[in-house]
């Protein structure tokens, strides 16, 4: 009977970078509303710019949701949308 070694070299951080892109796109398949926390990390803007920026705009405060004086959420897709025409008028 014939042994047969194999040796696999891994690159953890190339491994680690492949599941951080795929959980990425999962949940941006899935998400439905995301708040201004969500919104400055995926973004990777401050929550002062996106104020300043993107959440003043009309089309921003149309999509905005809040019970009250609650927390703030904004419907993902169609915020998205509207964050890519606001930068395209920079």
């Amino acid at each position: 009977m014939a042994f047969i070694e194999v040796k696999v070299d891994v690159d953890q951080e190339e491994i680690r970078k492949q599941v951080n892109e795929r959980i990425d796109k999962a949940i941006q398949e899935t998400l439905f509303l995301w708040d201004i926390n969500e919104m400055a990390k995926r973004t990777c803007m401050g929550k002062t710019f996106l104020e300043e920026e993107f959440l003043r705009d009309p089309r921003m405060k149309l999509l905005e949701r809040r019970k009250g004086k609650g927390k703030r959420f904004w419907f993902y897709e169609q915020s998205l949308t509207a964050m890519q025409q606001i930068m395209e008028e920079w």
